[in-house]
């Protein structure tokens, strides 16, 4: 549990000698894990389980709240911690026996531990919430102010930002695409997941390390939470493709040159021992911050004491293998090896993640006591391309499973993978109601297709056209908080509604909230003919005018365009629209907005200058178009609520 807290603790970025003792001491770690491995110094034969739960915190509106700091001071409890975010949260749970009611134990701890949240949170005008990205999450809430001001995230986006050498780009396709630059490693607060971890003996580690590979797909295909990001449908869990590239430090260099990013799968299968891991992330990747080193690992293990490893777990800790391996030490004083699976995301309940737990922990128990070599039964390409397949597709991935099968994920989980599970933890000793409650909940999820994922997509289809698209992100947080108070998994959920937003504290606030991100734009030498047409198309008032770059130059309007043509019907010369460029009728100096700027104020900008159209634009570049029509929503919703009172 506080294993969590020691890793990030840090000092800051390394440099010259700095980097040189740093690097000393991680090479003396490893020498001492390679003893200690020798030696069977480690703790064997106790299977044991554990649980990180990442949360968002949001505010009355639904929107992220900046509070974690606050809730630390008035929570004060060691089984929380901060995260990236001053809008994220971690709850750890303590480590349980796989055996017996270990699985409902840490159920229980985490839902104490979630009320406890919201009992602090209620005092503070927030709310916790669980999800893989929170759908009313904006690139204006990634700016460094709302980073926790600690010294390890500090050091890290210095030093991340230093390695990568030029802006973070995103680029994910799902239904939509989103392709955005960042300045900073903010963008990973994005992401909250549900971290599970085994502890395993330390001869079995390179084969179960190997099945928890296999086993990542079809775990992550029932547990999709993460569909949409900056109000863009992408993959069903879309964490897995965003905190890849959010932590990506390397250079855009040569094509031919292969690198490996900081968050990955992995490159190849591990024969002998979790050595492996942890020499190729040293070899790999380049050390980023340091901590202070008051220990001598080999000398420490040869006085008869168990080393700390710090360097060593401090390097592990910016290393994001889907897959981690993970060195700790027990209350109980001895070290042991445990195996974290990291690609499952927050939520939607308590009960669905712990489910989710259920079914792999019961796979890793099944398979590990069936296969002596699961690696002579797939190709390790197959295992990774499996990954990202039930990332995109969720339930409806298409996966080359053991001896090259293709399999879809569903029938894949039905037919053959709950029966293993359920196989898998009556071997293990997990109490026969617990495994068939925490199965019985994947069943269902499964067998309705019912995920996170997809049951925020159904709910954005059932209110498509109704409402602005800020309004019914909201109305998915708004839903999803309200469902998690009850308890029930997300199976048994109905849709979220737009009335669920009710009186939300600064509901319609944000421009972000009601501006239009599929805009026309036209550029300054494009012929006046072409935004005639284009007027007419796509009926629309206004068109805003690009440089090549996407900054905003000006914008035509309707009536700049009928006054074009009225000018010279009335000169009695003949309109050349086609010869004569935008950069003659459009309007220069341009009153713009930003996605933060206040509803009222851009309503208020709108009638002091007798204009029915705002460009939003975000670091000088055109980002959408707010016009009149986008504030009908606002008037109907207050004249109903007048009305009504």
């Amino acid at each position: 549990m506080n294993e969590t807290r020691t890793h990030k603790k840090v000092e800051g970025e390394l440099e010259g000698e700095a980097r040189r003792q740093f690097t000393r001491a991680l090479l003396t770690d490893l020498r001492a894990l390679e003893r200690m491995l020798e030696s069977g110094a480690f703790e064997t034969g106790v299977p044991r389980i554990g649980a990180e739960q990442e949360l968002f915190l949001v505010d009355r509106s639904y929107h992220p709240a900046p509070g974690a700091m606050k809730v630390m001071e008035r929570i004060d409890d060691p089984h929380f911690t901060t995260e990236l975010g001053l809008f994220n949260l971690e709850m750890n749970a303590d480590p349980q026996p796989f055996a017996g009611d270990g699985l409902a134990k840490m159920e229980a701890q985490l839902v104490h531990l979630f009320e406890k949240v919201r009992g602090v949170t209620d005092q503070l005008d927030m709310m916790p919430v669980l999800i893989g990205i929170l759908p009313t999450i904006r690139k204006n809430d990634l700016g460094i102010e709302n980073m926790v001001p600690s010294p390890r995230y500090l050091a890290l986006n210095r030093a991340m930002t230093a390695a990568r050498g030029d802006a973070y780009d995103f680029a994910i396709k799902g239904i939509d695409e989103l392709i955005v630059k960042h300045d900073s490693v903010m963008v990973e607060a994005c992401n909250a997941s549900f971290q599970v971890h085994l502890q395993v003996d330390p001869k079995d580690f390179a084969r179960l390390y190997n099945i928890a590979q296999v086993l990542a797909a079809p775990a992550l295909s029932v547990a999709t939470n993460s569909p949409v990001l900056f109000g863009r449908r992408l993959w069903a869990e879309t964490r897995i493709a965003l905190f890849e590239q959010a932590v990506d430090t390397r250079h855009k260099g040569h094509h031919l040159r292969e690198a490996q990013a900081r968050v990955n799968f992995g490159k190849r299968w591990v024969r002998s021992s979790i050595l492996e891991i942890y020499k190729e992330d040293v070899a790999r990747f380049r050390t980023l911050v340091g901590t202070d080193l008051d220990e001598n690992a080999l000398e420490t293990f040869e006085r008869g004491e168990v080393p700390q490893l710090k360097a060593l777990r401090l390097h592990n800790g910016t290393v994001y293998r889907w897959n981690r391996a993970c060195y700790g030490i027990g209350p109980n004083g001895k070290p042991h090896l445990r195996i974290e699976l990291r690609v499952l995301p927050s939520g939607p309940s308590i009960p669905d993640e712990i489910a989710t737990a259920a079914f792999w922990l019961g796979l890793m128990s099944e398979l590990g006591a069936q296969e002596e070599d699961i690696t002579q039964r797939m190709e390790f390409d197959h295992a990774h391309a499996n990954l990202y397949a039930a990332a995109q597709n969720g339930l409806g991935a298409r996966f080359t499973w053991l001896d090259g099968e293709e399999v879809l994920a569903q029938p894949l989980v039905l037919d053959r993978l709950l029966p293993m599970a359920s196989d898998g933890l009556a071997r293990a000793g997990v109490n026969p109601e617990d495994a068939s409650r925490y199965l019985g909940i994947v069943e269902q999820r499964v067998r309705t297709m019912r995920t996170g994922a997809r049951w925020i997509m159904q709910s954005l289809g059932e209110m498509k056209q109704r409402g602005s698209s800020g309004e019914r992100f909201t109305a998915i947080v708004a839903a999803t908080v309200a469902r998690q108070k009850t308890g029930r998994t997300v199976a048994e959920w109905e849709r979220a509604r737009l009335d669920e937003i009710g009186s939300a504290k600064t509901s319609y606030h944000r421009v972000s909230q009601y501006m239009t991100t599929d805009i026309f734009t036209v550029q300054a030498d494009d012929a006046v003919e072409l935004v005639a047409d284009l007027m007419g198309w796509e009926r629309i008032r206004h068109v805003p005018v690009e440089d090549g770059k996407g900054r905003l130059v000006g914008l035509v309007s309707y009536r700049a365009v009928l006054r074009y043509f009225n000018e010279r019907e009335k000169e009695g010369v003949r309109a050349d629209s086609a010869s004569t460029p935008v950069s003659d009728i459009m309007r220069r100096d341009v009153i713009t907005v930003t996605p933060d700027t206040p509803t009222l104020e851009a309503i208020a900008l709108m009638r002091r200058y007798r204009i029915g159209c705002l460009p939003v634009v975000q670091d000088g570049h055109l980002v959408a178009v707010l016009s009149e029509e986008d504030f009908m929503g606002i008037a109907a919703q207050l004249l109903e609520e007048k009305l009504g009172g």
